[in-house]
């Protein structure tokens, strides 16, 4: 038996100006020449193949590797025809094909062809996106924990929490990522870590939610100084082009988030020049690695952060946003949780809120209703009313228990927040630490995705309604 010539070519996507040609992958036997051809679009990959020679019979093979041995068999199909369409390809995944063809003398192959089937990209501005986004959860202390995915007490990720999720009625989910700790010297990530990240970003998507993922705290070597701009920028692009290649063909259900709440460690005032012109750097280098990678990465929504997430130094700070190489694919982030003794300080006595507190000694006297509300109008005025959406990218108090057994205060709190962000144009992103006893802010049972508050649930979602 003659063995085929063996030619395997990489089918990019070419987005705007449909797919690109791919040249022919023959293979000879028995007296006949069979040269295959690989197309993927959002919908399938299609197969054609031209056939000289007399054959018998055809048939279509499909594997993830270049290797013959194991590949599947996906149809058998007449000699007469010449072209298949597979719709069963998972998105973003590079897959090898091979016509197996009959001749009198025996069975051959083409060459191998591959192609990805790249997800959608919908021709949709980034403030028409965050329209679809509302409300968002966070799955915090998971991925982004330091020693490993559980080592902060919560179990692996799960099938069943993100199905929970999204039948509670959320309708995004923001998956904080450490990267640094699965990464060598050199800042290469390990293919196992890219996979589990692959694999959650998959649970999330298969239960029909939109996926932000981000470079988290890391372990805080994302400092805005001249003196750490260079090593940081050379970091944050490595990270970005490895992570924006493996996730370059996902549709746009799927948004990269290039930091997180940057600052110099310890240092909480407001920045200086230094700190904002070295911050704003990082945003620049993540936009320019992921829109080098190509792919559906070209128009990939984005989402940059205000400098340490905070509303006013954002205002003051990121006004500007990053230059990008399309236009509208540009979010801001931004964070709160005041008044901080409320919501994540449980060792003060402060666990009333709003007009209606009745205990003035537990009671802050700043962040209520009226400040909440000047906050995010401060984001709708400088960002939304301009054409760029924003997101809430966390937001939560804790449960207090012990003090309000009830849980008024933090059911108010937290549906105050959400609506007042809401009606503004902000999407709501809920921060859940997975745990869901006193002094936390876990809404879910990480292990099944079962709601352990429902009350407060119901409260978030019907906010943003």
């Amino acid at each position: 038996m003659m063995k085929p010539f063996l030619s395997l070519v990489l089918f990019l996507l070419a987005l705007g100006a449909g797919p690109l040609a791919q040249a022919q992958s023959c293979g000879s036997g028995g007296g006949a020449t069979v040269c295959l051809t690989a197309t993927g679009t959002s919908d399938n990959i299609k197969l054609s193949w031209t056939v000289s020679g007399a054959v018998t019979g055809v048939q279509v093979y499909r594997d993830t590797d270049s290797n013959t041995a194991g590949r599947s068999r996906l149809a058998i199909l007449s000699a007469s025809t010449t072209s298949y369409a597979d719709t069963t390809p998972v998105q973003g995944t590079t897959y090898w094909y091979w016509v197996k063809f009959t001749t009198s003398a025996g069975s051959y192959d083409s060459g191998a062809a591959t192609a990805v089937r790249a997800g959608a990209v919908r021709s949709l501005t980034s403030l028409q996106m965050s329209k679809l986004m509302s409300p968002g959860w966070n799955m915090g202390n998971s991925l982004e924990a330091i020693g490993g995915e559980t080592a902060w007490g919560n179990p692996a990720a799960n099938q069943a929490l993100f199905n929970g999720v999204k039948a509670a009625g959320f309708k995004s989910v923001r998956i904080p990522v450490s990267w640094s700790q699965y990464a060598d010297s050199n800042y290469n990530i390990s293919a196992s870590w890219m996979s589990r990240v692959t694999q959650v970003v998959d649970y999330a998507r298969a239960a029909g939610l939109y996926v932000i993922i981000n470079v988290h705290w890391d372990g805080g070597w994302m400092q805005p100084s001249y003196a750490q701009q260079a090593a940081v920028n050379s970091r944050l692009n490595k990270f970005w082009t490895q992570i924006g290649n493996n996730f370059k063909y996902y549709d746009d259900y799927l948004l990269f988030a290039g930091t997180n709440e940057t600052n110099i460690d310890g240092v909480f005032s407001a920045p200086t020049t230094e700190n904002c012109t070295v911050q704003k750097s990082f945003l620049q280098t993540f936009v320019n690695a992921v829109r080098a990678t190509g792919g559906n990465n070209t128009q990939r929504h984005l989402v940059v952060q205000g400098y340490l997430t905070n509303i006013d130094y954002t205002v003051g700070c990121n006004a500007t946003l990053p230059s990008d190489s399309v236009a509208s694919r540009l979010m801001m982030e931004v964070h709160y949780y005041d008044p901080y003794n409320f919501t994540l300080n449980d060792s003060d006595n402060i666990w009333q809120w709003g007009a209606s507190a009745t205990n003035p000694s537990a009671t802050e006297t700043w962040a209520n209703e009226s400040y909440t509300d000047t906050q995010f109008q401060k984001m709708k005025t400088n960002f939304i009313d301009k054409g760029v959406p924003v997101i809430l990218g966390e937001y939560s108090a804790n449960l207090r228990s012990n003090v309000d057994p009830t849980g008024k205060y933090r059911k108010l709190w937290n549906q105050y927040i959400t609506q007042a962000a809401f009606k503004r144009g902000v999407v709501p992103m809920y921060w859940d630490s997975g745990y869901t006893g006193n002094h936390a802010s876990g809404l879910f049972n990480r292990s099944n995705g079962s709601q352990a508050y429902p009350d407060v649930i119901t409260g978030i979602v019907n906010a943003a309604k």
